[in-house]
């Protein structure tokens, strides 16, 4: 199949271009328009109490007046003025009044009329410099309503200067962390394309063998905005799968990029300047393995689809699709560059910076000293590598699940300094009080309604139990809490909650609200009960592939075992660096003191493929010299010493663009994923293919590639054995491989 695309590509190379060149501009034009389409819901499970229990309460009664959606907090940081200064009530009314009524159904402040006095006070700080007013947004859902704030965000501000106006709230914090999505996805790409352009530069010693990745990587961009877009026809495409799966499409573009380039290049050397040789070699090596890497890495977002959350699916569709395009576009789009350019990929590159000296580079020399190191004493390598991934794992143990909300913005964004000023500055019992509700749904008596309301009342951690709303056939109770979402003892208040007996007459009670401990407490759960199932789909289906491509059984387990190794060193860190506040100086986030599970998960599923992808290079390799040659020591030196440079500055590519994202983003949620994808990528190409692989590959001798059949090295095997970075043999006839 590989040859015949190396043929195909060649034979059709102009078509092919100008088809490409047409889909570009078509998906420039089209595909920006995904940025209008995508979500900012889908974190919670649909099936989870807390979300059964929010739908049947809207459901039912609809969203109405008095539904705190906003809080709009204004207050005079010099405490000169306070709410008795007319001046301030004509500020803050003023912008109140002039908030249009199809954006929101209503809002309630300190000069509301019909209010009591007592009513009054929950709508001012203790020094009466500070007042909060709470807004109902028009909106049937929370996308809808999210979008009536982005409407009146700027009009609710006050036009006195000596005020400070801050909006904060469910919708807000949800607004804040799309937007800081969106201008992340922008600042990374406009920091990370220099940087690649610039090591493209410096590993191809030319520009237009340099320009070949990078312009797929712009294609990849383009592309997956059109397969983005195309899905939220079919779903809901989250605003940070957005920026997430573009960046990834990036970056496994600009690694094939990378490995398709330096084959090429290699093969018209070798091949005298043959260009349609060289191409169909190219597709028979490195061409195959972009195929099975390209299929790893999609099988591990497959993993995703084991999660409930809608946001779940969200990422693996995404990512799936844009991983497949990425195969796409590197197996046709580019091979019919290559052809079109021929011997001028090395244009704008001078000779004497090309050609590799006799005796190797620098860089080679050093990868075969490490390689003979190893190779000589593989079980000290062995167990130290082993010793220092497992320490890395380690601060897995202190793991404290969190969940995604307002904390998670920057320190300075408006959704944080809300809540921190109200609990500062208003005594308990303020109107933005934090609220989680219960549907009583069935006809309950009065009385019964009483002894249920004194039995939330006597939980420890429940505050204000009260009715909200009530018919014959369902009662909304709503409970306030006080402290955090993800606080061990608001997560113990709703299991409290659930465990009340069912008042007399109801048929049902669920505990539940969006953004409340008891969304915290279901998410947390489900997630941890979905993930073995993702893990087991992942590690067997990648085990089969790897069977596939090498014949052999211990290559994969070793690959599989490994690779979730590495990923606990990965995760490992984050807990230390993001939970535990080690990475707080450099980084400049809010230690919030939990991790969200979701996002860790989200790191496993999207990092395996990546951390799996590098090692299929090496060990490729090592199989092909050991096909030629027979000596497993010899393979392994060879194989690490002719795959080093390339993997090593595949994987620093990859840095390059999910660091970016990282070390770019406002969101404690990107910037999470963002890190912990690029340590798991650090760790993978280098200590794990390093040392960890080769060191056990040694060990495991002959038994490597049981049960396959490895023919006895000839004297001509061994001569055409020569150094071919990034290729991978499959384990397949060498008549077969020429088909």
């Amino acid at each position: 199949m590989f040859p015949w695309l190396g043929r195909f590509a060649y034979a059709r190379r102009r078509i092919l271009l100008i088809a490409s060149a047409l889909f570009a501009v078509l998906a420039a034009v089209w595909g920006s328009g995904v940025f209008g389409e995508m979500v900012t819901d889908g974190l919670e499970p649909p099936d989870a109490e807390s979300a059964r229990a929010t739908a049947l309460l809207e459901d039912h009664f609809g969203h109405q007046p008095g539904d705190l959606d906003t809080v709009a907090l204004y207050t005079d940081p010099t405490g000169e003025l306070t709410v008795d200064d007319p001046a301030f009530e004509q500020a803050v009314t003023a912008a109140l009044e002039r908030l249009p009524e199809s954006e929101i159904l209503s809002w309630t402040g300190y000069w509301s009329p019909g209010l009591t006095e007592e009513e009054r006070a929950a709508y001012v700080s203790e020094d009466r410099s500070s007042t909060i007013a709470t807004i109902t947004l028009q909106g049937a859902d929370n996308v809808e309503r999210v979008e009536s704030y982005g409407e009146i965000m700027d009009l609710a501000r006050a036009d006195d200067e000596r005020l400070d106006s801050y909006l904060a709230g469910g919708s807000t914090s949800v607004y804040h962390l799309q937007q800081q999505a969106q201008q992340g996805l922008v600042t990374a790409q406009m920091i990370a394309l220099p940087i690649l352009l610039i090591l493209l530069l410096v590993f191809f010693r030319g520009l237009v063998a340099a320009l070949m990745p990078l312009a797929l990587g712009i294609l990849a961009i383009l592309g997956s905005m059109v397969l983005l877009r195309a899905l939220t026809s079919v779903i809901d495409v989250s605003v940070f799968a957005m920026e997430i799966t573009l960046l990834l499409g990036l970056g496994l573009a600009i690694d094939y990029g990378l490995f398709m380039v330096t084959r090429f290049r290699g093969e018209l050397e070798r091949r005298d300047g043959d260009v349609s040789g060289a191409l169909v070699a190219t597709m028979n090596t490195a061409g195959r393995t972009v195929a099975f890497s390209g299929l790893i890495v999609a099988i591990g977002l497959c993993g995703l689809l084991f999660f409930p959350q809608a946001i779940s699916q969200s990422f693996g569709w995404a990512g799936i699709t844009v991983v497949l395009f990425n195969i796409l576009a590197a197996l046709v789009v580019l091979p019919a560059a290559l052809a079109v350019l021929g011997t001028r990929i090395n244009a704008l590159s001078p000779r004497r910076l090309r050609r590799r000296p006799a005796a190797g580079t620098r860089e080679d020399r050093a990868w075969s000293r490490l390689a003979s190191s190893v190779t000589r004493r593989p079980v000290p390598w062995l167990v130290g590598g082993l010793l220092a991934l497992m320490v890395a794992a380690a601060p897995l143990l202190m793991l404290e699940p969190g969940l995604t909300n307002h904390r998670y913005l920057p320190a300075a964004n408006e959704g944080q300094m809300v809540p921190a000023i109200v609990d500062e500055e208003f005594a308990a019992g303020h109107a933005a009080e934090s609220r989680m509700d219960i549907a009583v749904s069935g006809p309950v008596q009065d009385q019964a309604l009483e002894d249920y309301l004194r039995a939330v009342e006597g939980v420890e951690g429940a505050y204000d139990p009260a009715v909200h709303r009530a018919d014959d056939e369902l009662t909304w109770v709503t409970v306030v809490f006080r402290g955090e979402v993800d606080d061990p003892h608001n997560l113990e208040l709703v299991r409290s909650l659930r465990a009340l007996d069912v008042p007399a007459g109801a048929d049902e009670v669920l505990v539940g609200g969006d953004g409340t401990p008891a969304m915290s407490l279901d998410n947390n759960e489900t997630t941890a009960e979905s993930l073995p199932a993702a893990l087991v789909f992942v590690g067997l289906a990648t085990l089969i592939v790897l069977f596939v491509c090498f014949r052999s059984v211990l290559v994969p387990i070793k690959a599989v075992l490994i690779a979730f190794l590495s990923l606990g060193a990965s995760l490992g860190i984050i807990i230390w660096g993001f939970q535990e506040g080690a990475f707080a100086g450099p980084l400049d986030f809010v230690v919030v003191g939990t991790v969200d599970v979701w996002a860790l998960a989200v790191i496993i599923t999207i990092a395996f493929g990546l951390v799996t992808d590098y090692e299929m290079f090496l060990v490729g390799r090592v199989y092909e010299e050991y096909r030629a040659t027979g000596d497993n020591t010899r393979a392994i030196m060879t194989g690490l010493r002719d795959t080093g440079s390339v993997i090593t500055r595949a994987g620093l590519l990859m840095i390059v663009v999910l660091a970016a994202m990282g070390f770019s983003a406002t969101s404690l949620f990107v910037m999470i994923i963002g890190v912990g994808l690029t340590l798991s990528v650090l760790i993978d190409a280098t200590l794990v293919r390093s040392i960890i692989v080769p060191a056990t590959m040694q060990l495991l001798g002959r038994a490597n590639w049981w049960p396959a059949r490895v023919p006895p090295p000839s004297a001509e095997a061994s001569s055409a054995s020569r150094p071919e970075p990034g290729r991978l043999a499959a384990a397949r006839t060498s008549a077969r491989d020429e088909d």
